[in-house]
């Protein structure tokens, strides 16, 4: 596995100055964006499929082990501010449960019949997606999960950075994002763990936006759960309800702090009501509600 090689070029790590050693790391980053644009028609099916089982009322779960299975939780973690989701809506599975979050839990990754649990715990079938991660492709956990999430009729989506791997062969939509071998040999949390986070960024964004979480460029279906969000969600209804700072509190606070709706009543002058029912009508589509193709 390319992933577990030691890296020709930096067998001196131990040798090099400070500033040796993180120009030799950056170096090694610039190669990754290269490995995931060659996969992007792979990641686009897979955007295109979660998003139609989304939509059908799907769940979509990451299943992984160590950095693999953190980086999925980080992910599905910030969905429901980011994007208004529920939080059964997309969920991240670890090996080892809640605990190997923050410590590592010995043998986890090993365990197969602990992964065919998971599935069975969340109840995964049909409508929803399992997007499985593991940077060697060969993680018994990931692969039994997967297979039994395939065996219910789920839509499953296998994300690498081996390929060809047992992952990729036993999956709906295979990702493979050869990144080569790390600086430091084996740390997948590196090279690896970078390519799987800018991959689960694509999966995640590019599905909301197709749900209309997203209006142009902004987040109308974040949560204003700090003074942060809340100023942003206002500034988003005054820019796009082409209103004023004040009128835009105003109507935010009839709105439930709710952008979208918000942002109808001001472009439409109708009630908090009337807004959400024609939201509702398309979806959460906002550009929908506004006339636009």
């Amino acid at each position: 596995m390319l992933t577990e090689q030691p890296n020709s070029d930096t067998h001196h790590l131990h040798q090099m100055t400070a500033i040796e050693i993180v120009e030799t790391m950056n170096a090694e980053d610039a190669t990754i964006a290269k490995s995931v644009r060659e996969a992007l028609p792979e990641i686009a099916s897979a955007v295109e499929l979660i998003s139609e089982r989304l939509e059908k009322g799907g769940r979509l779960f990451y299943v992984g082990a160590g950095t693999s299975g953190r980086l999925g939780v980080l992910d599905a973690s910030e969905c429901p501010p980011t994007f208004g989701t529920l939080p059964e809506k997309v969920q991240g599975i670890m090996a080892g449960g809640e605990t190997a979050i923050s410590d590592a839990v010995e043998g986890a990754e090993d365990d197969r019949s602990a992964g065919v649990t998971s599935m069975l715990k969340n109840k995964i079938d049909h409508r929803d997606v399992v997007v499985a991660i593991a940077a060697s492709g060969t993680t018994p956990f990931v692969l039994a999960a997967v297979e039994f999430a395939r065996e219910q009729g789920a839509v499953t989506v296998g994300l690498s950075c081996n390929s060809p791997s047992p992952l990729l062969e036993n999956v709906d939509v295979s990702i493979g994002i050869p990144v080569g071998p790390e600086v430091l040999a084996g740390s997948t949390r590196l090279k690896a763990g970078t390519a799987q986070k800018m991959v689960l960024n694509m999966l995640s964004t590019a599905t909301m936006v197709r749900l209309g979480k997203v209006y142009q460029n902004r987040m109308v279906d974040v949560q204003t759960t700090n003074k942060k969000l809340i100023r942003r969600a206002m500034e988003m209804v005054s820019e796009l309800g082409e209103v004023s700072p004040g009128i835009a509190a105003e109507l935010l606070q009839k709105a439930g702090n709710h952008v979208k709706t918000a942002v109808v009543m001001a472009k439409l002058g109708i009630n908090p009501e009337s807004a959400r029912k024609l939201l509702e009508a398309v979806n959460g589509h906002l550009g929908k509600v506004l006339g636009e193709p």
